[in-house]
């Protein structure tokens, strides 16, 4: 019981809520089919009867109306079934609500009626219910008195007209007085009336052909009292129908042309209102645009940009005129993405009329553009940053040159990073904009504001270039998915072109930007920095920075992008970047040409022009190739680097033949070759271009770009030579070079000139005052002109000394190399060495060359055939040099006999050669004819020389000194006799003795050396041969033995030919025919024993030994050689004269000491033949204290313990000596150590043969030629 109470009080709400949607007084008598199935439960017949019943309350009545548009959105289609089974309830229905909307004072309920009427009539789809609700509509206006109670009909009509759009045109059609009932709802003063007819006319004028009908209309009564309204309107609602309608009408030209002359009519000429009465379309946008609400803001926005596309230069001034410029540039601070972007699109449209820029709002407004871009561009709407950015370009390329744009630098400044962050922005089509509108922002108008912001415009061109970088490294899908695929690759190709293109055209606006500061004072540099703070930003490092940015980006950029694509508009911008470039920075123009044409750019710009540009097509981009090649020629020819700059003169005539010729190549290579090549009679026109064809060949081929087939081109090089030749021209000096270069470089190992081409080039040679107006320096043009005898014989000396004079090889490393072991070497070296062994005959005009040339290509040539001869042995020359060299010595001292020294600075040079080719001679060589003529020749120069002319001395004597050394005895005696007939060589050889003593250690020590070691030479062969003597030699003995005793530092070699003198004098016994030693003054009366010396005194003897002890601990094996033979002729001297003295000094203490000196340099050292040579001394002369018998039994249990093979054969033969001395003094008492000294012997007999090399004993010692034999003795 409890339990359906309950049941029945839950129940008690639902039925309560059915029973308000039931009319119970008619229910029972309905239907049931009217009764909806589904909740709520709604009978469609009591609707009918309830709505329109008096004495139902208006809110049951709008709950009802509330469930039935609920059911018709939820349950249409059932809905629709049961209202559409009776078309006359369909009407009844209508007629209804139609009664109810009309009567009904609540705003909710009529506003539930509109909408259920709506539904009702879009869902039925009757066209009789729509006549029957139009007709009801019309019918309601036309009889009412007033429009008071019209805004429900108005409403509905234009709710109606929004959802069957078809309406509008029947509306005009069938019911065309009710466009004056409008007209009265317009001027009603009731503004929501006012919204309604607004709303209902913007639906009927959105349908074109309604529209059309409506035109005169609007043009006779609606357009003044529509503008009228839309100035008035103060409610939200009507200003918003107003601007709807308003739209519509915008959308055609007509209304447009109707509205916009209204407003001319209605503005004075100052943008002011004007009349009473009249309204101004502008003026009342502008009044919206004022408004704070954003809604009414943006609609504004939107009328102002469909008034502005239909023709923005006839409506555009209206609203400029109005200042609305102004209220849409202070818009662009708002946070709400759409009114700035409709800003945007305003601003566009106005910015084609020149007025908004004579009136300066873009002055006014710029930095606000700015502003607002930098902080669209932190969003993510790409629309907003792509219209943004639009904008702003177009400001910066419309903006007129003689109003300024930016008004201070910081301005500058902010718009600069602006762009950098554009530009950088990973959108394509943003970064697109950006850079367009980079290459407007690099003007000089925009950037002359001081200082001019160079770093920043630094920033911003790498922004540029490394976004368009970054895009072209971008990998292309090469997938193969057919046509479609291929169509779509040429698109990306397309569009990175598109890139490029816009990229290089900024870059070169900001190259042109430069040039123009360049003769701006105040644009040089930033006045305001500090004058100690680095200066960076200045128009130089500026101008550096474009060169260093086409070199490391452009120009990869480009090549990456032909090797996809050619597009003949790019390569204009960028080859008219390259020729800005020559001038932007002119100290390295020359230096950027020579990277463009070892780059190939001459190949690619012919190319260029033979794809593109035959005929008239394409003649921006000829003539921009045009001029890229003709600067960057005359750049290449004015700086060259492997030969002579032409004259001005020059310069000047082939810049004439390089402005007309270049535009009128536009030809293949093959097709060049055969103009070139071309030997019927050429006229001046022609003959010009093929000039400038061959030297594009030549600078090309100069810096390695040969891009025409070698063979070709030698071809054709000759036939233009003998075409010349047959037409009796002289070509120019320039092309003449081109030629002959090319000529060289083309020829191969087969080619040969015909003698016909020889002679027409010996020709034109000969008509040129000096070779080096046409040399180009290159290996294979020395081997040209020295392979043809033709050319070799007329011009071989001067392109040697040519070559010489421009070869920049490291000539001194080439000659401290030593002869063993030598690294490569440089390529034109061994061309040289080359062409040398070919025709060893060339060696003769090297020799000249050393002879004629400045000293400094003397020195070249001296040091290169120092070399070859080293690294040549093989070849055998000696002879012809000499003989050369004697010819020029005999010319030399005949023709300038008085002053030879003077006739050529570059003697020095050649003697040094001549000592370098005595040097390489065999030893025991008999002196021919020819040598015993250089002999007296050399001679006979000495004479002429004081000691003071160390250049030509040193190598006199080092010639003179090896000739004597180096040949067989016979030889010799011959040599030394006439040497010794040389009165002047003999004097000459005196005052150089008599400067040691005052100069010893001077830079003249080589020289004081080589002329003891002479005089010791001339001394012993005179003394051999008994040569007569014309001239002697006085000697001061006391110097000498000074020197000796005391002897300087760093001065071996002078005392090591000290000692060879006067070792030579003791062996003569002071004896010399040709020497005389004397007293240096008066000396005390001698005693006994110093006169049996004589001319040596006891203490001059002693003094002597000790400075020999002291110079053998210095351990120069040179000199302990010399001192251990000085000190052998010493005690034999001693021996002859005085035994007991040659024993005194044989067995003094201090030998032993200096011995155990000697032998401290570890195991074996006595193997060494000084040491051997000092021991075998003491053996002699029974120094017993010095070297102990048992010593001297070490010493031979040593030797025969050591390897014989191992020893050189100077040390074997010291060894040998040795141990016969210690046999004939009789110290083998023990038999076995005799036999060991047997057996040693025996095997020095057997191993001399296996014994290691002897040593050179020809040497060039600091600048002094040594013979060691002659040293040691």
């Amino acid at each position: 019981m409890a339990g359906r109470e309950a049941a029945a009080g839950l129940s008690r709400p639902a039925r309560d809520e059915e029973a308000a949607l039931l009319f119970e007084k008619a229910h029972y008598r309905h239907d049931p089919r009217w009764l909806l199935p589904v909740s709520p439960r709604l009978c469609l017949a009591c609707v009918l009867e309830l709505l329109p019943e008096p004495g139902v309350s208006l809110v049951r009545k709008k709950h009802v109306l509330s469930c039935f548009r609920d059911v018709l959105v939820r349950h249409a289609s059932l809905t629709m079934q049961l209202v559409a089974q009776d078309q006359r309830v369909c009407i009844h229905f209508i007629s209804m609500l139609f009664g109810l909307l009309c009567n009904v004072e609540d705003g909710s309920v009529a506003e539930l009626c509109i909408e259920v009427l709506i539904q009702l009539t879009t869902q039925l789809k009757l066209e009789q219910t729509v006549h029957c609700l139009l007709d009801e509509c019309h019918k309601e206006l036309c009889n009412m008195p007033s429009m008071r109670g019209s805004l429900a009909t108005l409403t509905l009509l234009g709710k109606l007209v929004d959802a069957i759009p078809a309406l509008a045109e029947k509306l005009v059609m069938e019911h065309c007085d009710m466009t004056e009932h409008l007209l009265r709802g317009l001027v009603y003063p009731n503004e929501g009336v006012q919204a309604s007819v607004c709303y209902l006319y913007g639906k009927l004028y959105s349908s074109p052909k309604a529209a059309e009908m409506l035109s005169g209309h609007f043009r006779e009564k609606l357009c003044p009292l529509f503008l009228s309204t839309l100035d008035g309107a103060q409610t939200k609602e009507l200003q918003i129908n107003c601007l709807g309608l308003l739209r519509q009408l915008l959308k055609y030209d007509l209304f447009v042309s109707m509205i916009m002359n209204k407003s001319a009519l209605a503005e004075s000429p100052d943008g002011v209102e004007g009349p009473p009465g009249e309204t101004s379309l502008p003026l009342v946008l502008k009044k919206l645009l004022l408004s704070r609400d954003e809604i009414l803001q943006v609609a504004s926005a939107h009328c102002i940009t469909a008034v502005l596309v239909h023709s923005p230069a006839e409506h555009a001034p209206a609203f400029i005129h109005a200042d609305i410029p102004e209220f849409l540039f202070e818009h662009l601070s708002s946070t709400s993405e759409v009114l700035v972007w409709s800003s945007y699109n305003c601003l566009l449209l106005l910015a084609e009329e020149p007025l908004l820029f004579s009136k300066c709002h873009t002055v006014y407004g710029i930095e606000s553009v700015v502003r607002s871009l930098q902080g669209s561009l932190r969003m993510n709407n790409t629309e907003l940053h792509k219209q943004g950015v639009l904008l702003f370009a177009e400001i910066l390329t419309r903006q007129p040159e003689e109003i300024k744009l930016f008004t201070s630098s910081a301005m500058c400044r902010d718009a600069s990073r602006t762009l950098q962050e554009a530009v950088s922005s990973p959108v394509l089509e943003v970064a697109a904009e950006a850079v367009k509108a980079t290459s407007a922002f690099l003007r000089k108008d925009h950037q002359s504001t001081p200082p001019v912001q160079y770093r920043e415009l630094r920033s911003l061109l790498e922004a540029m270039l490394n976004r368009c970088a970054d895009f072209s490294r971008t990998p292309l899908s090469k997938r193969s998915l057919g046509h479609a695929s291929s169509r779509g690759l040429e698109k990306a190709i397309l569009r990175r072109g598109k890139f490029l293109l816009s990229t290089l055209e900024a870059f070169r606006n900001a190259c042109r930007l430069a040039v123009e500061f360049q003769s701006d004072p105040s644009a040089q540099e930033n006045p305001f920095t500090a004058p100690s703070a680095e200066k960076e930003d200045t128009l130089e490092v500026f101008s550096e920075f474009l060169l260093s940015a086409c070199d490391s980006l452009c120009v990869p950029m480009v090549m990456r992008h032909l090797e996809q694509a050619t597009h003949p508009p790019l390569m204009e911008v960028f080859l008219s970047i390259l020729h800005s470039l020559f001038f932007i920075v002119p100290h390295m123009k020359e230096k950027f040409s020579k990277k463009l044409a070892a780059s190939s750019f001459i190949r690619l710009t012919l190319e260029l022009k033979a794809r593109f540009c035959s005929g008239l097509s394409h003649s921006a981009l000829n003539q921009v190739c045009s001029s890229f090649l003709y600067y960057l020629c005359i750049n290449l020819l004015s700086a060259p680097e492997k030969t002579e700059p032409p004259s001005e003169e020059e310069l000047s005539a082939v810049s004439e033949v390089l402005q007309h010729g270049l535009p009128q190549i536009s030809s293949r290579s093959p097709e060049s070759l055969a103009f070139l090549s071309d030997c019927q009679y050429v006229e001046g026109s022609a003959r010009q271009r093929q000039h400038c064809l061959l030297l594009l060949f030549y600078l090309a081929y100069l810096h390695e770009d040969r891009f025409v087939s070698e063979a070709d081109l030698f071809v054709a090089v000759q036939s233009f030579l003998l075409s010349l030749q047959d037409q009796g021209e002289h070509p120019p000096r320039v092309v003449l070079r081109a030629s002959i270069y090319l000529l060289a470089v083309c020829r191969d190992k087969d080619s040969v000139l015909d003698e016909a081409v020889v002679s027409a080039i010996r020709k034109f040679l000969e008509d040129i005052p000096d070779l080096h107006l046409i040399y180009t320096h290159h290996p294979l043009l020395l081997r040209f002109f020295l392979f043809y005898p033709e050319l070799m014989s007329r011009f071989g000396h001067r392109v040697l000394e040519l070559w010489f004079s421009w070869e920049e090889s490291s000539f001194e490393e080439l000659d401290d190399i030593p002869s063993a072991g030598q690294p490569t070497l440089p390529a034109s070296l061994a061309a040289l060495f080359h062409i040398l062994r070919s025709s060893p005959s060339i060696l003769l005009i090297l020799l000249d060359l050393i002879y004629s040339s400045p000293v400094d290509i003397a020195h070249k040539v001296l040091i290169v055939l120092r070399t070859f001869l080293r690294r040549n042995e093989d070849v055998q020359v000696g002879g012809l040099i000499r003989g050369h060299f004697l010819l020029i010595l005999q010319h030399l001292l005949v023709e300038h006999g008085t002053s030879p020294l003077e006739a050529s600075g570059n003697l020095p040079l050649l003697l040094s050669l001549l000592s370098l080719m005595q040097l390489r001679n065999e030893s025991e060589q008999e002196l021919d004819s020819m040598a015993m003529k250089l002999l007296h020749q050399v001679s006979k120069l000495c004479g002429k020389c004081s000691p003071t002319d160390t250049d030509i001395l040193q190598p006199s004597f080092n010639f003179l000194y090896w000739s004597l050394h180096q040949t067989t005895l016979c030889s010799q005696k011959r040599a030394a006799a006439v040497l010794l007939s040389s009165t002047a060589l003999m004097e000459l050889l005196e005052k150089m003795l008599a400067l040691t003593w005052a100069e010893e250690g001077s830079p003249r020590t080589a020289l004081l050396c080589s002329a003891w070691l002479l005089t010791a030479s001339f001394s012993a062969q005179q003394h051999n041969g008994s040569l007569q003597v014309h001239q002697t030699l006085t000697v001061e003995l006391d110097q000498v033995l000074k020197a000796l005793s005391f002897p300087k530092k760093k001065a071996a070699l002078l005392s090591a030919a000290l000692l060879r003198f006067l070792r030579t004098a003791l062996q003569q016994s002071f004896s010399s025919a040709l020497v005389t030693l004397v007293p240096s003054g008066a000396r005390p009366p001698p005693t006994p024993e110093d006169t049996v010396l004589a001319p040596l005194g006891t203490s001059q003897v002693l003094s002597l030994v000790i400075g020999l002890q002291n110079l053998l601990v210095q351990k120069d094996p040179l000199l302990s050689h010399a001192c251990v033979g000085c000190l052998e002729a010493l005690l034999d001297y001693l021996h002859a004269r005085s035994p007991d003295m040659a024993l005194h000094v044989a067995t003094q203490p201090w030998n032993r000491f200096l011995l155990f000196t000697l032998l401290d340099a570890g195991e074996n050292s006595f193997l060494r033949p000084e040491i051997l040579r000092l021991m075998t001394l003491f053996v002699r002369f029974q120094s017993s204290s010095v070297l102990s018998h048992e010593e001297v039994g070490l010493v031979l249990q040593g030797a025969a313990l050591a390897d014989f093979s191992a020893l050189s054969n100077t040390t074997l033969q010291a060894l040998r000596r040795f141990l016969l001395q210690v046999q004939s003094m009789g110290l083998l008492v023990d038999q076995s150590m005799a036999q060991a000294v047997q057996a040693c012997l025996e095997g020095l007999s057997t191993k001399a043969s296996s014994a290691q090399p002897p040593l050179q004993d020809m040497l060039c010692l600091g600048g002094v030629a040594v013979s060691l034999s002659h040293i040691r003795g």
